[in-house]
């Protein structure tokens, strides 16, 4: 059943009601100066009054991102976040892919939805009973949308079933994930060996990524997958892996059946290393390393399958997450997508019932966050920010961070201001709490920045090369040319419109 949200989460009535009172009534105190939002063309900014002999004289925010040389378009804008007027924008109506700003959206919309307190939880269930350690009917694997679980707490598990007297299992080993959609990957558009891009189901194990390793010696190659944690390395063989003699593509995919099947590049390996590759089964997946796992405890289970199990079914065993809050907290530290998606699925599922795609549960949350967050700009195609059309405004973030203050300030993470040579300016007179959000030719940033003398602004900070963006190819998309010195004046760009901001509005 869904939570209805608190009056503590949000007072008002609505954002637009905010944004009205935030705009006909002065504030307590004056605020140096105050700016009204231009929606020019790309780059168009207010220029704050120079009147007064004290007015510190800073680059103007055009001039500032004609340095940074990006293209494409940038749009921006900063709020006051006690009172909500907007003091500066430039293009701050400009709809522009968030990345994954989207993620601090997501959060608000799981807290509000699910409570700071919810759970997850994955499940050991058995459809009949134990006799002499033998179960006479299944073992079912109930995943409940935990984007936390990894080996280390399937190890509880499998210790688990040991407990309960557990020997041989007689019926099927059934892995049920249909708690969410099951989807094949988050955005199609991304390179398919990608970690960041896994699938997604109702159950998933160390982020739905399996771990490859290779060593070259004697001439010969040596490869390992699997589960790997700080204290375990089951081994995984339904993903497998072929040493290909070719230049190119580095990587290939291809689902055969009940396993995984890559191939990659011997050229592209060099003597040793490893990297985490994405799993496309993750039911298959889970219910291979409990097996693995419940096999070292001296229990025998069947091979796994997908499924959802039959009726008459009693909990053995039920696990849980760490608090909603937390989660919120590390996904938006970490920009963890598949963390991000279950989570936001979870909450439509909560709010609507489960359901039928990514895409629409992102709908779900447009809708919401229009209503409830004023971002009737702003639309999102999923929950982490991974895929290019979704389209956000920069006041619309500005406003909602604004609105949503007392439950998304605390969880994100501080942002470091540097000096021209790179190095963390550990006495920088501004404080910075933000969400980044990085594609190719894509950056984002939306969050707070405290001044010296106490200010706080909110504020959103969106810049994209759409057009360059297009034309990367398929095969280059983890790390295209010229994306990285791009990315990089981005952030000085950031910086330097924060700086701008510290020194005009709070100083």
């Amino acid at each position: 059943m869904m939570r209805m949200i608190s009056k503590r989460f949000f007072l008002t009535a609505g954002f637009s009601a905010l944004a009205t009172m935030a705009c006909a009534r002065a504030p307590k105190r004056s605020l140096r100066p105050q700016g009204r939002p231009a929606h020019g063309s790309a780059g168009a900014a207010t220029a704050p009054s120079t009147a007064g002999p004290t007015q510190p004289k800073v680059a103007s925010a055009q001039a500032l991102i004609a340095r940074a040389e990006l293209g494409g378009k940038v749009g921006f804008a900063v709020a006051d976040a006690k009172t909500g007027l907007v003091l500066e924008s430039g293009n701050g109506r400009t709809g522009l892919p968030p990345a994954s700003v989207t993620k601090a959206v997501t959060a608000l919309y799981a807290l509000a939805t699910l409570g700071a307190g919810h759970r997850f939880y994955t499940e050991l269930r058995l459809s009949g009973t134990i006799s002499s350690g033998v179960l006479q009917g299944d073992l079912i694997l109930k995943g409940g949308g935990d984007p936390t679980l990894d080996t280390d707490r399937m190890a509880e598990l499998a210790g688990a079933l040991k407990a309960a007297g557990l020997r041989e299992v007689k019926g099927k080993f059934i892995v049920d994930g249909t708690a969410l959609p099951s989807l094949d990957e988050i955005d199609r558009d991304q390179p398919e060996h990608v970690g960041y891009n896994p699938a997604i189901s109702g159950i998933a194990l160390n982020f739905n990524r399996v771990h490859f390793e290779w060593k070259r010696a004697g001439g010969k190659w040596s490869t390992t997958m699997d589960a790997r944690s700080d204290r375990y390395r089951p081994n995984v063989r339904f993903a497998k892996m072929k040493i290909a003699s070719r230049d190119a593509p580095v990587y290939t995919y291809a689902s055969k059946g009940q396993e995984d099947h890559w191939s990659v590049s011997a050229q592209a390996l060099g003597k040793g290393g490893s990297r985490w590759l994405p799993v496309r089964q993750p039911e298959l997946y889970a219910g291979e390393v409990l097996r693995e796992l419940a096999r070292a405890q001296g229990v025998s289970l069947p091979q796994p399958q997908k499924g959802a199990g039959r009726g008459g079914q009693r909990v053995l065993l039920r696990q849980q997450s760490a608090d909603l809050r937390s989660i919120c907290q590390d996904f938006l530290k970490y920009s963890n997508n598949m963390m991000t998606e279950m989570v936001g699925l979870s909450a439509t599922a909560a709010r609507s019932g489960r359901p039928a795609s990514l895409k629409a549960s992102a709908g779900e949350m447009s809708r919401w966050a229009a209503a409830t967050l004023g971002m009737g700009g702003s639309r999102f195609v999923d929950h982490s920010g991974l895929g290019e059309d979704s389209r956000a405004t920069a006041e619309d973030m500005a406003k909602a961070l604004v609105a949503a203050r007392s439950e998304i300030a605390p969880i994100l993470k501080p942002i470091a201001l540097r000096d021209a040579k790179g190095r963390v300016k550990k006495d920088h007179p501004i404080d910075v709490h933000a969400k980044t959000g990085t594609l190719n030719f894509v950056s984002a940033l939306a969050g707070y920045a405290k001044g010296a003398d106490g200010t706080v602004m909110s504020f959103a900070i969106f810049a994209a090369d759409t057009d360059r963006r297009a034309r990367i190819k398929r095969s280059e998309r983890e790390n295209p040319k010229g994306a990285r010195s791009w990315n990089k004046r981005a952030k000085v760009l950031q910086q330097d419109l924060i700086e701008r901001w510290g020194t005009l509005y709070a100083s």
